[in-house]
């Protein structure tokens, strides 16, 4: 029997009774954000393996669960489309049908890890009899949800906080790691494209400069410092990843260095990005989806934080992964504006010493 405090009630799980039938996922994005709710997937899904789980996902990041184990079905969120459904006709015709095919899912249990307004209302439309969220969520989205979650107390991370929601659907805290396997078909074109820039499979380290967020950007030509220093002590080809809107600052970084870097940033889809990761001897990131990726398959990886705080969304597990201005004196916010974090203060030594330290673990497969 399994019991929690919820608000001012207590509530009791008989777990030999629960038998959900179909579990929907709300976590929309972002990349990194998706990665980290592949642990409370993982629990989910041994917990409960009799039910079928649906995730509600961003269009642009769907191709990501063809790496993800355990998920059934999916619902796609189309934001640029169905954000016009107010004005245009086409976009609310988009939107009823989006609505409906919420609602025939039949889902048993909902829980919506992402707290915005949209998605809280998206769990409500589902008319689920219990829908999980935060307890603290923004935009009041705590409003459509029908049991409230607080952060626990022990952890500042979102990876515990999503297990709590799990807990609290009754489930079991099976694992806080998630599992990423890029198709066959994704690892195969990806070795033929090493192969014809004539890398070696596993021979190579992987840079990800660039962000969505330009405040999250370590600066372009401490990248091509880092690859230089890469290519010549380590004797690792040096690859650059990234989205195509990220193809210029990938130049930057290549025309920075005085070694040979190969630019496949925006020509890779997202599993034979996920396959070009997991195969690299080293990864360097910004805080951005590739480098979570990249931690959570268990690679030698260094997340360069800046302001965003890396006890709250950081390698859950491995703080010898963060880059960053003391990152054990954050606290619990997500991000600290205090000038002392921006990301121009971590130096290439911090990085160079926690790219080292990642490979004398060795942390690869």
């Amino acid at each position: 029997m399994l019991f929690w405090k919820m608000e001012t009630r207590y509530v009791i799980v008989m777990d030999h009774v629960i038998r959900y039938r179909n579990i929907l996922i709300i976590k929309p994005s972002a990349l990194g954000d998706i990665v980290h709710t592949l642990p409370a997937l993982s629990s989910l899904r041994k917990s409960f393996p009799q039910a079928k789980i649906t995730w509600l996902i961003r269009k642009q990041f769907s191709p990501f669960l063809d790496c993800v184990p355990g998920v059934h079905d999916r619902i796609l969120f189309d934001r640029k489309q169905l954000g016009q459904w107010w004005y245009s006709p086409e976009a609310f015709s988009a939107f009823r049908v989006f609505l409906q095919d919420i609602r025939r899912g039949e889902f048993d249990l909902v829980i919506d890890f992402q707290g915005l307004f949209r998605t809280a209302f998206f769990a409500f439309a589902t008319h689920s009899s219990r829908r999980i969220g935060m307890r603290v969520a923004r935009e009041f989205a705590s409003l459509f949800y029908t049991h409230r979650i607080a952060q626990p107390q022990q952890s500042y991370h979102v990876v515990d906080y999503y297990n709590a929601m799990v807990s609290a659907a009754g489930g079991e805290v099976l694992s806080t790691e998630g599992q990423i396997i890029p198709p066959e078909e994704a690892s195969q074109a990806l070795r033929r494209q090493l192969g014809e820039m004539g890398i070696a499979d596993k021979s190579y380290a992987v840079l990800v400069p660039g962000s969505a967020h330009h405040s999250k950007c370590w600066p372009a030509e401490r990248f091509s410092r880092l690859a230089d220093k890469i290519a010549k002590e380590l004797n690792f080809a040096v690859l650059i990843a990234g989205s195509a809107s990220e193809q210029a600052l990938a130049e930057k970084v290549l025309r920075g260095a005085s070694v040979p870097v190969f630019n496949l940033a925006g020509r890779t889809t997202i599993p034979e990005l996920v396959a070009l990761l997991g195969g690299a001897k080293l990864v360097v990131s910004n805080d951005t989806g590739p480098g979570h990726i990249a931690q959570a398959m268990r690679v030698p990886t260094v997340l360069i934080f800046g302001h965003t705080n890396p006890l709250r969304v950081g390698p859950y597990g491995r703080p010898d992964a963060a880059a960053a201005i003391d990152p054990a004196a954050r606290g619990g916010a997500i991000e600290d504006h205090d000038p002392a974090y921006d990301i121009h203060n971590v130096t290439e030594a911090m990085v160079w010493d926690k790219a080292m330290e990642a490979l004398k673990k060795g942390l690869q497969r």
